[in-house]
């Protein structure tokens, strides 16, 4: 902002003469509509003394202000490259006197596939400009972009990504997948929390248990990429409010949205990331405050859980289940901060009927011998009975069955080569 106001080239035309409008002198990427929302605000509250003038630019929404607010003039420009780059196409925005662009969270955007996009926009900036580049992490990607894009760069390190804040208190809890919910709702009903922000690891599953929630009488909204612009601004409205509901959310909310006086962060899902597990306990205890992460971890789970503990270097505490009426699926963690106690064997899992019924089907045409009357036979008094009176004295039904489609198999081949054969007959007539 101070070298947008101190610039004397801006909203000056290459001749030096003043313009009727102010060209675009700075530009802010973002990967997400809120995160462009949300940079839009700091900008109104560094820039309120100032006559510089700001719009954000996103999809999801009609462009139809978008474009006017452009063709009114602004100095800073934030947006998600899809929309831009749509604008540009259609000539609302030009970036010939650009002097200042920044990319943030720019690894996001390298994960979410906008590398095209961004090579087609800064193709189309002044060579000579600032850029500043911010990234969480920096893998070889980011560095090559950064070499590419930046000329004798300044790298500025802060805190890395594998340490989590110090004032979450961190645990988890080990319970079987079918009783998450049961678990998650008498969590809520249970402590004293100010902002919950619950993390889901799949769209679908975020409704879903927001639905699950509302029939157990407790507030909740979901947030995810599926939800339209109008309704993800709603779902933030609401959880911004005095009388703040539940919000689940997909990873979408773990970075770069800043929200207030969250106080539990709940993982009803372990992510496949272990960094994203630092990025989405870092929505609570924030400017000085403390707060609570706690994760559900299934039996299917322990491998995400000890690749978070190797990334933090940091065993997670482990919480017993206060809630009567749900197993824990074992005591042992499973991790390598707790490799000393007793190995816990998963329960194997029951066959489904059809691989049942086929393995049935295997042994009855492999041995010849009759198969044992199973669940297959079994399953209501109707299907039951329909057997019992179809099968012949002495044999299963399994058996019966087999049988049968083998002899329906045969008068199909039969009735083939009896088709063929007067087909035949009928041609050497002919002939």
């Amino acid at each position: 902002l101070h070298r947008l106001l101190t610039d004397s080239h801006v909203g000056q035309d290459s001749q030096g003469r003043k313009q009727r409008r102010p060209a675009i002198g700075c530009l802010v990427l973002v990967p997400t509509r809120e995160l462009a929302l949300q940079v839009q605000r700091s900008f109104q509250t560094y820039g309120a003394g100032t006559k510089l003038r700001q719009t954000a630019i996103y999809g999801g929404v009609s462009q139809n202000p978008q474009v006017k607010a452009l063709q009114s003039g602004v100095q800073v420009v934030i947006a998600t490259p899809g929309r831009l780059l749509d604008l540009i196409n259609q000539g609302h925005v030009r970036l010939d006197q650009l002097q200042i662009l920044v990319l943030d969270e720019a690894d996001q955007m390298l994960d979410m596939g906008f590398i095209h996009d961004l090579r087609k926009i800064v193709s189309r900036v002044p060579a000579e400009r600032q850029t500043l580049m911010f990234s969480a992490t920096m893998p070889p990607e980011i560095r090559a972009l950064a070499s590419e894009w930046l000329r004798r760069p300044q790298e500025v390190k802060v805190t890395p990504v594998a340490s989590t804040p110090e004032r979450v208190a961190q645990s988890v809890l080990f319970v079987e997948r079918p009783e998450k919910v049961k678990l998650l709702v008498q969590y809520l009903n249970a402590v004293e929390r100010a902002r919950t922000l619950v993390f889901s690891r799949r769209k679908h599953g975020a409704d879903k248990l927001v639905r699950s929630l509302h029939r157990e009488g407790i507030r909740a909204v979901s947030i995810h990429g599926n939800k339209s612009q109008t309704a993800r601004q709603a779902a933030i409205r609401d959880f911004n409010s005095s009388r703040p509901p539940v919000l689940v959310a997909t990873d979408l909310a773990a970075r770069g949205l800043d929200f207030s006086d969250v106080s539990h962060v709940i993982n009803f899902d372990l992510p496949d990331a272990p960094e994203t597990y630092v990025h989405r306990i870092g929505r609570t205890a924030r400017a000085g405050a403390t707060g609570k992460a706690v994760s559900f971890c299934g039996r299917d789970e322990r491998r995400r859980l000890r690749t978070i503990e190797k990334l933090t270097g940091q065993a997670v505490a482990i919480e017993r289940v206060p809630v009567p009426g749900v197993s824990e699926p074992c005591a042992n963690s499973m991790t390598e901060s707790n490799e000393g106690l007793k190995e816990c064997s998963p329960t194997p899992k029951e066959p489904r009927r059809k691989e049942r019924r086929k393995a049935e089907f295997k042994a009855v045409r492999v041995d010849g011998a009759k198969a044992e009357p199973g669940r297959a036979g079994q399953r209501g008094k109707g299907r039951k009975r329909r057997y019992t009176q179809s099968s012949r004295q002495g044999e299963s039904p399994v058996a019966t069955q087999f049988a049968r489609a083998t002899a329906r198999r045969r008068r199909k081949k039969k009735q083939l080569a009896a088709v063929a054969r007067t087909a035949a007959i009928r041609a050497e007539r002919r002939s």
